[in-house]
């Protein structure tokens, strides 16, 4: 048997000690609750997307300054999970998962009485913590399931996160195609988020060894700082002037702050990221895979939303199509996402995780080859849909067990939680990396990108794919002796 199903299953859920109860008598129930606030959480995640053509109306902003209703959401959540995750190794995963559902539900809230950018950016915000609710599900998964069901499990949750995200821009069409307003998608996810509540609180245990301790607050401040000051530079490079003195200013902080942070993660006790599990022998090619899938992913959904709604008629590219039609194009995704996910299970029995990954980011990569060829009509672009969707339900599944399948069971809910740190910066970057690309290159006299800059973003996420999948296949190459 190979590396995924061999190591979970030796070493199977950690259930020794007072703080670790008998596994729970409804895991399939367990599982559901689970999964219900995983889709929640990545649903959330793109649920703003179709939307984001009508925000620049609504709030008369730039592509930039819009961005980061996107942008926001990962940036929090990239700061978030490894505290939330630590939080959920000390305090118990449960408890975090709760917290950070209700934090889902107050960030919704924020944003549906939003009347202005800077407060809705402040909600998304809000929502972007719950993305610690999917490492904290793997870690809760480990502890209590039966060691046969552990891998199949980590794939169910894990692949929450393709399909939330395909879905939420379904939801969000179906939504905004009656209202002209934003603020009911918002009201919509605080009442998912509200039901997601619910199943974890009743459907869950409390399991795992605590591992006690003090969470590492500096190092979680001085992360958002560099986090904070990469990002706009990435965003504002191109509308500021790459030689601006704020874009210097900027660069120059995060030499100072990310060798400082670095060092502070390396001194300390109980640091907010262990580096060994960041670049460890058998974690840095899952932690880079994990980055460039991030990026992919999310790079094409914020892309192929603009490029749905681009008036053809008026610039000779685009599909003229409305919200509702973002969310029709991507329903192949969905659909092929369900599929291929809840088969990645088998996939990797047979060929292992990192085999498993490989395959689905090349098959991620081959979609964005196909659009940037092929994007001037709607079969184009649902065919891109399809092929993408069965590329990251199989990558998603397997990059969840790839990442915890090497470290201690106590350690399995910061491993996941570092894994999805690097994932959320990848997409944030993306986000930040594409918008500042499309606003480069604009037809003339016009703020509209031209068709060139989306097939460059489009070849960009396809070669970000293919090198994850490059990387995965190393990792299955390197450690298929002792897996």
């Amino acid at each position: 048997m190979t590396d995924t199903t061999a190591t979970v299953a030796e070493q199977g859920p950690c259930r020794t000690g007072p703080s670790s109860p008998a596994a729970p008598s409804r895991p399939g129930l367990t599982l559901a609750a689970l999964g219900v606030a995983g889709l929640v959480v990545s649903l959330q995640q793109t649920l703003v997307l179709p939307l984001l053509p009508r925000l620049m109306r609504t709030f008369d902003a730039s592509v930039s300054s819009v961005a980061w209703v996107f942008t926001a959401t990962l940036l929090a959540g990239a700061v978030a999970t490894p505290l939330l995750s630590r939080f959920g190794d000390m305090y118990g995963k449960k408890k975090m998962i709760t917290l950070t559902m209700a934090l889902l539900v107050v960030g919704s809230v924020v944003c549906a009485l939003s009347d202005s950018l800077s407060v809705m950016i402040a909600g998304r915000a809000l929502q972007g913590a719950a993305a610690a609710v999917i490492p904290l599900a793997i870690g809760m998964i480990r502890d209590t399931f039966p060691r046969e069901k552990v891998t199949s499990a980590i794939g169910v949750v894990s692949a929450t996160l393709g399909v939330g995200g395909a879905f939420g821009m379904l939801v969000t069409g179906v939504v905004a195609d009656r209202t002209e307003s934003h603020h009911p998608v918002f009201w919509i996810a605080a009442a998912m988020a509200a039901i997601g509540l619910a199943f974890v609180v009743m459907f869950t245990t409390e399991a795992g060894k605590r591992t006690g301790g003090r969470p590492d607050l500096l190092g979680a401040a001085i992360l958002a700082a560099w986090l904070v000051m990469l990002l706009l530079a990435i965003s504002q490079g191109n509308a500021w002037g790459w030689t601006d003195k704020r874009i210097i200013g900027l660069f120059i902080g995060i030499a100072i702050l990310l060798p400082f942070w670095v060092f502070l993660q390396l001194r300390a006790r109980e640091p907010l990221v262990r580096l060994r599990l960041l670049v460890g022998p058998k974690s840095l090619q899952a932690n880079v895979a994990s980055l460039l899938l991030g990026f992919a992913m999310f790079a094409g959904f914020t892309l192929v939303s603009n490029f749905i709604q681009t008036p053809g008629d008026q610039v000779g590219y685009g599909l003229s199509g409305s919200v509702l039609d973002v969310g029709l194009y991507m329903l192949p995704s969905t659909v092929t996402m369900l599929l291929f996910s809840a088969l990645a299970g088998r996939f990797e029995a047979r060929l292992g995780a990192a085999w498993t990954l490989a395959i689905g980011s090349f098959i991620g990569g081959l979609s964005y080859v196909w659009l940037a060829l092929n994007h001037g009509s709607a079969a184009d672009v649902m065919i891109f849909s399809g092929i993408q969707g069965i590329g990251f339900g199989i990558a998603y599944a397997a990059l969840g067990t790839l990442a915890v399948q090497h470290v201690p069971m106590e350690q399995s809910g910061i491993a996941s939680g570092i894994n999805t740190l690097v994932r959320t910066v990848g997409g944030s970057v993306a986000s930040a990396a594409t918008a500042s690309i499309l606003t480069a290159d604009v037809i003339k006299n016009t703020s509209v990108p031209t068709v060139d800059a989306y097939v460059l973003c489009f070849v960009i996420a396809a070669v970000t794919a293919g090198l994850g999948a490059v990387t995965a296949a190393s990792h299955g190459l390197r450690y298929r002796a002792s897996v």
